[in-house]
């Protein structure tokens, strides 16, 4: 950050806009209290900024914010007038940044100030125009300002205050959910259970319809039996691999940049190998987090609906009462998985931006220690598609004995169904 910008290169498009990804997920990953569901909602915004910050210097793009739910068109610039379009991409960044994560600590914010003003320095230096240099900042703040000032209205603004709602009462009928004993969370209180209520960023996702859901039976025969009777068998013989898919994947915000987070990465492994230009780096953050926002928003509706329980209820009760799952229980109800419908959005959205065969190496986790508790490290995973991830993703809870076969497999269908509504988005010119 304090290098001499005169003895420095200008950075390409997809290194300002992988830099200020890698900034975004770093934040979500070292702010306290942080959760999946905040952290897809703040993806959300960030992408946007980063897309409408930029999108008026390409003819052939135009703005999504008119088809956003309820956000109306945004400022364009100035006719006749030049901007510096990196500049305007660098200000939006940092000020949605700090604005959406105003929680975070005094050193996070100042690693944001940072960065902004390393490339502000460096940018600035090489065009030496004042007049374009400010104006392009200017534009570039305003359209987060305004993108930030429509976040308060969603229903999830600063939601990492209200965590965990002490005072909900639920329905105890065969089934539902419980406050688990072998637990992810210190809490019993369910996360986040007006989630679902929250204002999608596109209105057609809060009219996605529900996942049919295969109903509480105890006799063996029955199908809601054999979901968990998969899911024993499966935790008995786990394999290595399958150990070490199950913690690759589970992405704890306590230690991690969350599940939309992960998405997120994937999108900047997708950026770095190909290199595109800065609108397409800016559209391809912006589908992937609107898609994981509307994700979680509508898992979350249909968590709380739904209200089902984990394994570790049915399976002791009525298969092994000794039996325990790999992986501890995340403090809110099953069905859907969260982890299989935002993979299945963002897989959906990357599939349409970057072709359905599509290798890479994810190495998010390599370097952490070894899980001790379970006995396996964290290795770099090789994927030949993102639809892939999105399948890996699902069938890692499986074996975290955390998810039934039937919370995976819905999951992914209702992610597909959004992920391609984000595609269907006017993103270019007819």
């Amino acid at each position: 950050m304090s290098c001499n910008p005169e003895k420095e290169r200008l950075p390409e498009d997809y290194e300002l806009a992988t830099a200020w990804a890698d900034m975004a997920n770093y934040i979500t990953k070292n702010t306290p209290a942080n959760s999946p569901t905040f952290a897809s909602r703040c993806f959300g915004y960030i992408g946007l900024t980063m897309y409408e910050s930029v999108v008026n210097g390409y003819p052939e793009y135009e703005s999504v914010a008119s088809q956003l739910n309820g956000l109306g068109p945004l400022p364009i610039p100035e006719p006749g007038l030049n901007y510096n379009w990196k500049l305007s991409l660098n200000a939006a960044e940092a000020e949605i940044l700090r604005s959406i994560y105003m929680q975070t600590s005094g050193i996070n914010k100042n690693k944001i100030d940072s960065l902004e003003k390393h490339f502000e320095n460096l940018f600035s230096t090489t065009y030496n125009n004042d007049s374009v240099i400010k104006r392009s900042i200017e534009y570039g703040k305003k359209i987060a300002q305004l993108i930030f000032e429509w976040s308060k209205s969603d229903g999830g603004h600063r939601g990492y205050l209200n965590n965990f709602d002490k005072n909900l009462v639920f329905d105890q009928k065969p089934g539902c959910w419980q406050p688990p004993l072998y637990a992810q969370s210190f809490s019993h209180f369910p996360l986040h259970p007006y989630w679902g209520k929250n204002r999608a960023f596109l209105a057609i996702d809060s009219a996605v319809t529900a996942p049919v859901f295969i109903h509480f039976d105890t006799l063996q025969s029955s199908p809601y039996y054999q979901q968990f009777i998969k899911v024993y068998e499966t935790n008995k013989e786990l394999t290595q691999e399958q150990k070490e898919t199950a913690i690759w994947w589970s992405d704890d915000p306590d230690v991690t940049f969350t599940p939309p987070g992960h998405s997120y990465f994937i999108g900047t492994i997708a950026i770095r190998k190909t290199k595109p230009s800065l609108i397409k780096c800016a559209e391809t953050y912006a589908r992937i987090g609107m898609a994981v926002a509307d994700a979680f928003r509508n898992c979350w509706k249909w968590k709380y609906q739904f209200f089902t329980e984990r394994a570790n209820t049915y399976i002791p009760q009525h298969i092994d009462q000794h039996w325990e799952s790999f992986w501890p229980d995340p403090p809110f109800p099953a069905f859907p998985s969260g982890h299989a419908i935002q993979a299945a959005a963002a897989a959906t959205v990357m599939t349409d931006l970057y072709g359905d065969n599509f290798s890479f190496i994810d190495s998010s986790h390599v370097g952490r220690p070894r899980d001790e508790i379970r006995k396996a490290d964290f290795k770099a995973r090789h994927f030949s598609s993102f639809w892939q991830t999105a399948e890996e993703t699902a069938m890692s809870r499986l074996y975290g004995g955390i998810h039934t076969p039937q919370d995976n497999e819905r999951g992914l269908e209702k992610g597909k169904e959004i992920g391609n509504n984000i595609n269907r988005l006017r993103w270019k010119k007819t």
